[in-house]
Parts: structure tokens; sequence; C-alpha cells
């Protein structure tokens, strides 16, 4: 039983590094998004799910050093994605917020990632688009395992 599990989790391992950026570059591809590194992507998931946030609850909730945030910040607003305004009567605490364009950006990735998965599917097997349907509440109490919730 502990060697199967082993043997799962080294494939399973394997497996996600390469689906989840052979899903990024397909979708990013059909719908002609720029590529935005993953821990951009990452840290304006993190925006869209709690609104805006400070960088140090941003750090914390990614799990990231303050310093790693701060710097994915700048870039994002260079590139319009972010904007920062202070806090309410703390002159020195930014909160920061997804733009308007950084929204579209998302739900666009969002519904393109869909549309190549959609394809993807339909070019399987049906047995194999059930097996990878009965697996996804595993592989969502398999998530939260790591991240709670």
């Amino acid at each position: 039983m502990i060697d199967d599990i082993v043997r799962t989790a080294g494939s399973l391992a394997h497996q996600l590094g390469p689906l989840r950026r052979a899903v990024l570059r397909a979708s990013r591809s059909a719908a002609d998004l720029p590529d935005i590194p993953d821990a951009q992507i990452e840290l304006m998931r993190a925006l869209a799910a709690a609104g805006d946030n400070t960088p140090s609850d941003l750090a914390d909730s990614l799990g990231l050093a303050r310093s790693t945030v701060s710097n994915l910040i700048s870039q994002l607003e260079r590139e319009q994605l972010v904007e920062r305004h202070l806090v309410a009567g703390d002159g020195r605490r930014t909160r920061v917020a997804l733009t308007p364009l950084a929204q579209a950006r998302l739900r666009t990735f969002d519904e393109s990632a869909t549309r190549v998965l959609a394809e993807a599917l339909r070019g399987l097997d049906p047995g194999d688009v059930a097996a990878i349907t009965a697996a996804l509440p595993a592989l969502d109490r398999l998530q939260h395992r790591f991240v709670g919730g």
C-alpha cells in the first residue's frame, strides 16, 4: 500500500507541472494573451479572490517573502495590472487592487483555458474523460490538504 502511494505521488508530481504549463501555453496562445509569469498570475488570482489587500497579507497568503511580493507588485504595476493606494489613516501602508485590465485578462484567460481543455477532453476516449471527471473531487480534497479551506 505505501509503495503504491509513493508511486502515485511520484507520477502525479511529474505530471502536474507539465500539464499546468501546457494548459497555460495553449490558453495564452488561443486568447492571444501576453506571457505573464506564473508568479504574477498567482498574485493576481489572490487579489481577485480576496479583493484589494496589503502586500504583507498577500505575502502571507501566498507563502512568499514580502520582498518577492513587493517585486511582483512593482512589475504588475508597470504593466498596469495592479494599482496601489494608501490605507486610510496610515500614510505608510498601501493596499493593492487589480485594475480593470487585469480583471479582463483573468476572465479571458479562464474562458480560454476552459475552451482549450474542453477541446482536449473531446479528443480523449470517453473512459478517460469519465476517469478525469471522477478524479476532480479527490483532486480538490488533495489541494485542500495543502492550502486548507
